[in-house]
């Protein structure tokens, strides 16, 4: 057995199943091992795609994704994927190829430094220099990416290292004096966040994506204690949209209820969440009334970075959620919620009608005809937005998204990952033409898998959201925004690849359509026409506080959905 076997043996004693990748001369031993391997190899078109497929892989199954490449080019297109899989805190291992040891640091053909370009991108990344080394530094990487708070973990298999006879053991002791997570939250800790909630008048429950594990023992504090709950963009799912404790999410975008709520709270508990400045605006204004803040995360790092924490609790979401239950006690907000659903009443996401197709109901209608059974991805603008506004998410992981890092391109490959981790469930891709035409060439990919993937682009012929802040705040000067010139006929780009193509202008048509595009087999791309210059609102500009906040589009007057 050569290093490459090796490779592939040790990746499958982690359970894997799925790789995504792309192949190229320094990968192409494990290429060749790949060949007898039972381990199914997804082609992307381009590595970048692969890692952002294995992103959502990981996060619509809970387990580690996987993607390869070859050196230099091929895995220096893996950096963005990277990057944004360590801010929202995603699992996934990346196997790269490289040149042979003996022409490392020679500017050999297709050679980067990966190791140390991909360094402040990964939670942490090898070299193998030792073939026999494979085995133990897989299931470190493993372990590494999948532990604490999750990340991303890159190895890179020199050439020869991938050629070279495997003589070694694959029974490894993963042994890491420098890294040991907590995960049982100090029982002192817990016992103060209980008396901070229960002296609580104006009380919130924010979760965030570090509470996916968690929503069982979420739901249970909600109900036991009467929260409110707000769910941030990566944590819609946590607690069910639907429910009637739930407030949407905060920040730039988030719910009227949701701002004024934090805005107004005495006491904040917040759960795996890092308090991005997408949430809290300015932070020396953020929640100026909450005398109490108890954040619950297994990172330290997170807790007291950008918010004062009152009561810092490190420690797992699951555990400590199951913690608190326990000691948890009905508390007394008639008069906080009172409030709560005049807020929620006469502030709901809403839109103005017009005699144009609009992205809002577009989005709506495909909610209504699905009852929220999807798992849902999404690029990065307006549509984004509108998809986390308008489609109630009331499971964990049907929701996947790039929130830290904001990738646009990433919906067609998370859809792809997504269906892969999931199969016999339905995805929708709600897309945009600027994020989706950044990404497209993955059509090929899902084609060649026939994924029961719908994809939904929602064309208003701009960058959306740039055209909607240069309308706010540059006077109008939409400066390169405008796609509509250019764009291609998505529906005709479909069918050149072999996938059913729709396009709808009528939105007489919309619901349909929408059965249409539902009841077809296997792929299909909508290409829904819509109102060009609509914004998201409600909106806090940048740099601003809940007080800020811009309720409804300073152009015209929102009317009630």
């Amino acid at each position: 057995m050569n290093g490459a076997a090796a490779i592939l043996k040790a990746l499958e004693m982690q359970g894997v199943d799925t790789i995504f990748g792309h192949p190229g001369g320094t990968i192409m031993p494990t290429y060749d091992a790949l060949y007898d391997s039972p381990i199914r190899h997804i082609l992307v078109r381009h590595e970048q795609a692969g890692v952002h497929a294995a992103t959502a892989y990981a996060r619509a199954s809970g387990r580690v994704g996987v993607c390869m490449a070859t050196s230099g080019p091929g895995a220096l297109n893996l950096v963005t994927g990277l990057q944004d899989a360590l801010m929202d805190s995603t699992p996934v291992v990346a196997l790269t190829g490289n040149v042979p040891q003996h022409l490392i640091g020679t500017d050999a053909f297709q050679e980067a430094d990966v190791v140390g370009i991909t360094q402040p991108v990964t939670k942490h990344n090898f070299q193998v220099r030792n073939v026999n080394d494979i085995p133990r530094i897989i299931a470190e990487a493993f372990y590494i990416a999948s532990t604490g708070r999750p990340g991303p973990v890159l190895i890179d298999f020199p050439k020869d290292v991938q050629q070279a006879e495997f003589t070694g053991s694959f029974d490894v002791q993963i042994d890491l004096p420098g890294y040991k997570p907590t995960y049982k939250g100090h029982p002192r800790q817990i016992e103060r966040a209980l008396e901070a909630l229960q002296k609580a008048e104006r009380p919130v429950l924010m979760v965030g994506g570090g509470a996916l594990n968690a929503a069982p023992e979420i739901v249970a504090l909600a109900e036991k204690t009467g929260m409110p709950v707000i769910p941030t963009l990566m944590g819609l799912g946590v607690f069910p949209g639907t429910h009637p404790q739930c407030l949407g999410m905060p920040g730039m975008h988030g719910s009227v209820a949701a701002n004024r709520a934090i805005h107004h709270a005495d006491t904040i508990l917040a759960i795996g969440l890092r308090f991005d400045d997408r949430v809290t605006g300015k932070v020396s204004r953020f929640a100026p009334h909450a005398h109490t803040v108890i954040h619950v995360d297994i990172d330290p790092a997170e807790i007291g970075k950008l918010v004062k924490t009152t009561i810092p609790v490190v420690g797992d979401a699951k555990w400590v959620a199951a913690e608190l239950v326990k000691g948890a006690k009905k508390l007394h907000l008639s008069k906080w919620w009172a409030q709560l659903e005049d807020w929620k009443t006469k502030y709901p996401f809403a839109w103005k009608p017009k005699p144009h197709l609009q992205s809002q109901e577009v989005i709506q209608a495909f909610w209504e005809a699905t009852k929220g059974k999807a798992v849902v991805t999404a690029g990065v603008g307006q549509h984004q937005m509108f998809t986390a506004q308008f489609y109630k998410f009331d499971a964990p992981r049907s929701w996947i998204n790039s929130g830290g890092l904001g990738t646009m391109g990433v919906g067609l490959p998370f859809a792809i990952g997504a269906a892969l981790a999931r199969p016999g469930e339905l995805v929708i891709d709600f897309d945009g033409d600027g994020s989706f035409q950044m990404t497209l060439q993955e059509l090929a990919t899902l084609k060649k898998h026939n994924l029961n993937v719908k994809i939904v682009i929602l064309n208003n012929g701009f960058l959306g959201m740039v055209r909607q802040w240069q309308d706010l705040f540059h006077a109008k000067r939409y400066s390169e925004v405008y796609l509509a010139d250019s764009n291609p006929d998505f529906a005709k780009l479909a069918e050149a690849y072999g996938i059913r193509g729709i396009t709808l202008t009528d939105k007489a048509k919309l619901h349909e359509t929408v059965k249409e595009v539902l009841a077809h087999p296997g792929p299909v791309l909508l290409e829904a026409r819509v109102y060009h210059e609509e914004g998201v609102f409600p909106m806090i500009p940048s740099g601003g506080a809940a007080e800020d906040m811009i309720i409804e589009n300073p152009r015209e007057t929102v009317a009630g959905d």
